[in-house]
This record gives structure tokens, sequence and C-alpha cells, in this order.
């Protein structure tokens, strides 16, 4: 199934930090070891490890402390085209073209031009109508990505690996959004002071609180202006995600 990203969506250039090497705050986790003793995605074997978030969002050079998550084989391998079509996705709107030479990150220009039946789907994707250019995407294969992602960081962060289906899972771009929907989204989950639910103890979640307590940002950097990621256990599992400062993503488990 496809559907657009956005109508009518405005080819909008990059303004990104530019690129440097950054290190991730990486927090032990002292939480339940069970936890973390089979597949995050899937639940099956611990046969390799995963990268959260996937490095096909990141430059060179990576962010050290790179958050890792255990994997099946199976898991580990199935993501990597859905990844590629979503990271070149992201890219190719901020570029304002599908051609390669037009593309800032050196990544997906390699990715575009050593994979022609991706850079023609990517290019088929754009519509010019009268309202403006809106670029149709395959909105399984962004689901597919999101929901990877959403699953390693709760995994990861709150020691919380989410094996079922969401309640919700959603994605838009920040230029449709309405400027107070953009200012909840940037906001932490809880505006009470006091959580609901408490992570689990010992769970990276729950020593980052200290920290947010003290100032810090509760939204985590992998790498600036690439990715970002938050996560809560305020009522339910939740996950918020920001890729190329473009697409904002949301998951969601009830309890």
């Amino acid at each position: 199934m496809r559907a657009p990203l956005c109508r009518p969506l405005k080819w909008i250039g990059s303004n990104r930090p530019r690129r440097k090497a950054t290190v991730m705050d990486q927090i032990r986790n002292y939480g339940d070891i069970k936890q973390t003793m089979f597949c995050a995605y899937c639940g099956g074997p611990t046969e390799t490890r995963d990268h959260v978030p996937s490095k096909v969002f990141l430059d060179d050079p990576y962010p050290t402390n790179l958050p890792v998550v255990p994997a099946c084989k199976a898991c580990n391998q199935s993501f990597s085209k859905d990844e590629e079509y979503v990271a070149c996705l992201v890219e190719c709107v901020l570029s304002g073209s599908g051609e390669p030479d037009r593309v800032e990150r050196e990544k997906i220009k390699r990715i575009i031009r050593k994979k022609p039946a991706l850079a023609a789907r990517l290019r088929n994707a754009r519509q010019e109508t009268p309202a403006g250019t809106s670029l149709i995407v395959e909105t399984k294969r962004v689901q597919n990505v999101v929901l990877k992602l959403a699953r390693g960081h709760a995994a990861f962060e709150l020691n919380e690996p989410q094996l079922d289906d969401p309640s919700n899972l959603s994605f838009l771009p920040f230029p449709s959004m309405a400027p107070g929907v953009r200012e909840n989204f940037e906001a932490p989950f809880s505006q009470s002071g006091s959580l609901a639910v408490w992570p689990e103890v010992g769970s990276r979640a729950m020593q980052r609180l200290v920290n947010v307590e003290t100032g810090a940002s509760a939204w985590i950097t992998a790498q600036p202006g690439r990715y970002r990621y938050l996560t809560s256990l305020d009522g339910e599992v939740a996950v918020r995600i920001v890729i190329g400062e473009y697409l904002a993503c949301e998951v969601n488990w009830s309890f």
C-alpha cells in the first residue's frame, strides 16, 4: 500500500549541522537481565547484536557507544532494505531531488548510485500537482522501520521489550505539523513532575530521570541533525523518534 507522506509537500533545503563525531551518553543497564536474553524484535534467539539507531541513519564517523540490542539473525538482516528506503526517502525530500549529485549525505549518494531500482522508485514517487509537489511513500515500509526502531529503544532504554503490536504508530514530517503539535511532540512525555509508572529500577531510563530533573534534555541525541529519540513509561510504553530533523515518529504500547 502506498500513501502520501504529506500533501502538498514542498521541497525544502537542508539546514542541518555539519557532520562531526559525537559520543553518546552511554549508561549501564542494571535492570532485570532476563529482559535482554531474547531478540528485541521477535523474541527469538540472541544470535547477533543490532545497532539502535541503525547506522544507515547516521554518518561517519559514527558515535561511540552506539546502543545495541540482542537480535536473531533473521531480524538483523530483514530490515536492511526498508531502512535504506526510509533513509534515502528522507534525504531525497530534504535535497529536493532523487538525483545522487544533489543529495547531501555521501552514504545516501552511494546507496542511490549502487541501487538503480531504489533510485527509480524514489523518482517515481514524486508527483507534480496544481497544489504543489507531493511525495508518495510506501507506508508499510516506513511503518516497519519505525516499529523496529521503537522496539529497539524500548528494550535498550526502558528494559521493557515490546513484542506485541503497538496501540499507535504514527509518523509525520515536521513541515506538516501545526506549531502547537510540534511543541507537544518536542516536550517531555510527563509534564506533572511525577511519573504514573516509574521505569524499572536499574534501567537506563530510571537513571536518566535524575539527569532530566537536574535540567538535562530528555531527548537522547545519537547524532546531531541526524537522529534523536525520547522514551517514556508514563502509563504506557512510548517512544518518539526524529530522523534527519524532518520525520517525526511516535509509537505507543498500552498496558
